[in-house]
């Protein structure tokens, strides 16, 4: 929602000159509720409701027009309310209101008002849709849908995959110490390896759901990738040290001569987060 308002507040100018030189050369747009503004629908994609209210009873004197159906429940309705929020430009018969939710769509739209004779008609533009339609995004249906199913079966199942790591985890701790008696280095620290993979998993799960599912990105200035990497390489930093101080105590114990081994894994881990920093360096600077 926050990427559309941005798109949409960037070319406000733009969008509104084209809706409202669109409506001017349909003429006359009452004439069309006859045919339930059918041909209105089939010019702009991203009309999603029409609907008609008298200035001067201040109530609803038409149905609520859609793509695909009508609803004859909202007429008659008052409009105080709506009315009393239009602000028509000096020698301008059309008004355009601020991006919201609407309650009968549920979807983000764009209000557009237009004054003929004693009736003033809405235009509900879903914004999703007229910023596709204006090329100001990319938003291809069935390679989305596609993308969007693809995305909601990896999601869901590295969510499945962090909770039944997190939950393993307890029940190996649990395993190894209550029931089997054991109480070692390994029993303690494999349960907060695998609960911070885990945590690492969950959390990229839940970034890819939001910004491929939930809600697409299309900000071209987006740090939510840097974010999601910089979370999930810290994630496996931290496993990795811990896994790291378990070899160092395993190997000062038991055997020392492979004291070496896990100097590897330290000097591996200190790349890592050499790398990382500069990475987190480099991004910050752009």
């Amino acid at each position: 929602m926050k990427e559309y308002l941005e798109v949409y507040i960037q070319n406000q100018d733009k969008i509104e000159t084209f809706i409202e030189e669109s409506l001017n050369k349909l003429g006359e747009i009452k004439k069309h509720e006859r045919t339930k503004f059918k041909t209105l629908f089939k010019i702009f994609p991203s009309l999603e409701l029409v609907y008609i209210v008298n200035k001067d009873t201040k109530t609803q004197s038409s149905s609520n027009y859609y793509r695909y159906k009508e609803d004859i429940t909202e007429k008659d309705i008052p409009r105080d309310y709506i009315l009393s929020k239009l602000h028509f430009k000096e020698n301008c018969k059309v008004a355009f209101s601020s991006v919201y939710i609407s309650s009968a769509t549920k979807h983000n739209c764009v209000t557009v008002s237009i004054k003929e004779g004693n009736d003033i008609i809405f235009f509900d533009f879903k914004i999703e849709s007229l910023l596709e339609r204006l090329s100001l995004i990319e938003l291809n249906k069935p390679f989305h849908t596609l993308t969007k199913a693809f995305y909601i079966i990896a999601g869901y199942t590295m969510f499945f995959l962090a909770i039944f790591i997190i939950f393993y985890s307890i029940y190996d701790f649990a395993h190894s110490f209550l029931i089997k008696g054991i109480f070692d280095l390994d029993t303690v620290f494999k349960p907060v390896i695998a609960l911070t993979l885990g945590v690492a998993i969950f959390d990229l799960a839940k970034t890819i759901l939001e910004q491929e599912v939930y809600f697409k990105s299309y900000s071209k200035n987006s740090k939510v990738e840097t974010k999601m990497i910089t979370k999930f390489l810290i994630s496996i930093i931290i496993a990795l040290s811990i896994e790291a101080l378990m070899v160092v105590f395993k190997i000062a114990l038991s055997d020392y001569d492979k004291m070496i081994n896990a100097l590897y894994l330290i000097t591996g881990i200190s790349l890592i987060l050499i790398a990382l920093s500069v990475f987190i360096h480099i991004t910050k600077k752009k």
